[in-house]
């Protein structure tokens, strides 16, 4: 694998995290929205998944985004009878988004996007240097 095949994979390495940072900042944006209709289903948390791909101009496994899905754990129930959401118990489901697991994701998702940056700048510096050397 040549440098620019490496800058290639991180920047598609970046592309998904990018894709995980959007999609927990929707999260987080919507942690406290309900169900507009009585007793209805509030924001369900969305997860993304990854999947290996085969790069067949360099013959290496890719990292691309596969879906981005809903999580089926359970709604968070809140007792507020003053709720317009409320059921007839006064329970009003919430969404099932942690803000401190989204925040953890976050800063993994955050990581994972500077790794990929460094090897882009590393291999960028090596390009400029192998040039450099080259006219000298």
């Amino acid at each position: 694998m040549d440098l620019l095949d490496s800058m290639a994979q991180a920047a598609k390495g970046m592309k998904a995290q990018g894709v995980r940072m959007r999609v927990i900042s929707e999260n987080l944006a919507n942690a406290e929205t309900t169900s507009t209709t009585k007793g209805g289903n509030p924001y369900q948390r969305k997860v993304v998944t990854f999947k290996n791909v085969l790069d067949k101009a360099s013959g290496q496994k890719t990292v691309e985004v596969d879906k981005v899905m809903p999580d089926k754990s359970d709604f968070i129930m809140k007792y507020d009878p003053n709720h317009p959401s409320a059921d007839k118990n006064g329970y009003v489901k919430m969404p099932n988004v942690n803000p401190l697991i989204e925040m953890m994701d976050m800063r993994e998702a955050q990581r994972s996007y500077e790794a990929n940056l460094g090897v882009i700048d590393i291999a960028k510096g090596m390009i400029t240097e192998t040039i450099d050397q080259l006219s000298r």
